[in-house]
């Protein structure tokens, strides 16, 4: 059963590790994707792989913390496929880390930019399409750091994943009843290359009570069920797919 068949699915940070991985999957079930990121060559290469498989895909090359990549995107997803139904609000960045009282105010600004602005300016753009056409589905990456830990060095960035759970409610409450279904999906650690190197993997598996890391794959089939109608009575809400980390303090 293809879950998407007849959606337009925009995807940000999808040149790479969980958005990639869910483009790709969003498109094997039957959505039209929008692909963006800042890596020109990288968005090819995966419009490339997608469109290789019989799927449709476009790439829109942008900053996601400027209102104007998210404008473009939408505009693209209107012009080219007809409209906005699912938007996957995934990238983000680790950004400056280190104890909180040493992080320089800029350093600050710029991972809640990258993490919790963007997904604002992301939803500015993408819920009027979205109640034009009668509903829609917002999915945000947070993750469970900020969520059921805190990690050191990690402040600015827990912090502005904590936040996207705000975000999520704000959206339920101003926008449900005019077909808006918004949703955090909470990953545990994730073999991108936001997960560091195998040392860093390792550490991070013991985490987790399933003592291992998740594949990108793992984390795209959760967003796909949240972008999908199998979640069509589900809103505000986290999704954990954190490998038990919430379950289990170890």
């Amino acid at each position: 059963m293809r879950m998407l068949d007849g959606k337009v699915a925009i995807i940000t940070g999808a040149s790479s590790g969980i958005g990639k991985a869910a483009a790709k999957l969003f498109a094997a079930h039957g959505a039209s994707v929008v692909l963006v990121a800042r890596r020109d060559a990288a968005l090819a290469s995966a419009v490339d792989e997608i469109e290789a498989q019989g799927g449709r895909a476009l790439a829109v090359v942008g900053d996601v913390t400027e209102a104007g990549t998210h404008d473009k995107a939408v505009a693209a997803a209107r012009a080219t496929f007809g409209g906005v139904d699912v938007a996957f609000n995934n990238a983000g960045s680790v950004g400056t880390m280190g104890p909180l009282a040493e992080i320089e105010p800029r350093q600050w600004a710029e991972v809640l930019a990258s993490n919790l602005t963007a997904a604002f300016l992301g939803t500015r753009a993408q819920i009027p399409a979205m109640i034009e056409q009668g509903g829609g589905t917002l999915v945000f990456t947070s993750s469970f750091v900020g969520n059921s830990v805190g990690l050191p060095g990690m402040g600015p960035y827990g912090a502005a994943k904590a936040g996207l759970m705000g975000l999520v409610r704000g959206i339920t409450a101003d926008y449900a009843a005019a077909g808006i279904r918004a949703n955090a999906l909470l990953p545990g650690g994730t073999a991108t290359d936001m997960a560091g190197d195998a040392a860093q993997r390792e550490w991070a598996a013991g985490l987790h009570a399933m003592k291992r890391i998740a594949r990108p794959e793992e984390i795209a089939q959760a967003a796909l069920f949240l972008a999908s109608d199998m979640s069509s009575f589900v809103t505000g809400s986290a999704l954990w797919a954190d490998g038990g980390n919430a379950a289990v303090k170890l």
